[in-house]
């Protein structure tokens, strides 16, 4: 049993993973040239994420990702970041 519960839970590591690439990416090609500020939702499309999962890995990307500098900006009905080239 334990050895089925092993790789689903690598899976979702790996598929964790992709996505935060991906979401580095495409931030990091916004950015070059400046600073950038925006909610999740309205970017959802564009790294066809949802607007949770975006928050989520805004938070490891803050803490993590040494390319680019985030922060949690304001708060008004969405999480605003921003996000600029390190």
């Amino acid at each position: 049993m334990s050895a089925t519960a092993n790789p689903s839970t690598n899976a979702g590591t790996t598929d964790d993973l992709s996505k935060e690439e991906r979401l580095k990416r495409y931030l990091l090609q916004r950015a070059e040239d400046g600073e950038m500020y925006f909610k999740g939702k309205f970017i959802s499309d564009d790294v066809d994420l949802s607007p949770k999962e975006i928050g989520a890995l805004m938070v490891k990307l803050s803490e993590s990702a040494t390319e680019l500098t985030v922060e949690k900006w304001s708060y008004t009905g969405a999480t605003t970041w921003r996000v600029e080239s390190a």
